[in-house]
């Protein structure tokens, strides 16, 4: 789990998203900056040190599969909420099924949060292959209405022609990250001092009596 000490930060990150969405692609142009269009349906867990804001940060990804047996989905959305600090959810703007996904696996995350008593995950949604736009069937404002409602962060990217926007990406996350722990953390400290206080004027009502 993300851990705040002085000026580091380190965060686990899942990028979930069916086949050919360029989920993997993502992920290597962030941490190469080189495209490889080409990927086998291969489960990979990478680590990588970044500077963000003056922090320094290691960066846990896990460019896990995707079932589309929804049952399967939901028991291995549980152990990937379980370690992971936030989300990064791929579609291909040129794949109205995929965007279907997204939406879907959403939905699954709140839920296996809300069942293992988590707070709060933070979620990016990712748009990919901005550069095929003449093939697009999900509009950018779909994209930006599904991020909105669900409370997430949403770009619209090409992890083909722009390392940039893909850089902005994992930086957005990293961010959301940092302020939902720290937001935790206060939450923490509240519910602390209601406890102390609620014990403090219990024990004055008992020696009232």
């Amino acid at each position: 789990m993300t851990r705040l000490n002085g000026q580091r930060m380190d965060a686990n990150v899942v990028v979930l998203g069916t086949d050919n969405v360029g989920k993997s692609a993502l992920i290597v142009r962030f941490l190469t900056r080189r495209f490889i269009g080409e990927y086998g349906d291969i489960e990979s867990l990478y680590a990588h040190n970044v500077v963000v804001d003056g922090r320094e940060q290691t960066l846990n990804i896990w460019d896990a599969p995707y079932s589309q047996d929804l049952s399967i989905e939901s028991l291995m959305c549980e152990k990937r909420v379980q370690w992971a600090d936030g989300f990064v959810l791929v579609y291909s703007i040129c794949d109205r099924a995929s965007f279907n996904a997204v939406s879907r696996l959403i939905q699954t995350i709140k839920t296996a949060k809300d069942f293992l008593g988590f707070e709060k995950m933070p979620i990016v949604i990712v748009g990919n292959k901005r550069d095929l736009h003449h093939r697009r069937t999900v509009l950018s404002e779909e994209g930006r209405l599904l991020a909105l409602s669900a409370d997430c962060q949403f770009y619209e990217v090409s992890a083909a022609e722009n390392y940039h926007s893909v850089l902005m990406v994992f930086h957005g996350l990293m961010d959301r990250i940092r302020e939902s722990r720290v937001s935790a953390k206060k939450l923490a400290g509240i519910k602390g001092i209601v406890k102390s206080m609620s014990a403090v004027f219990a024990r004055r009502r008992t020696d009232s009596l």
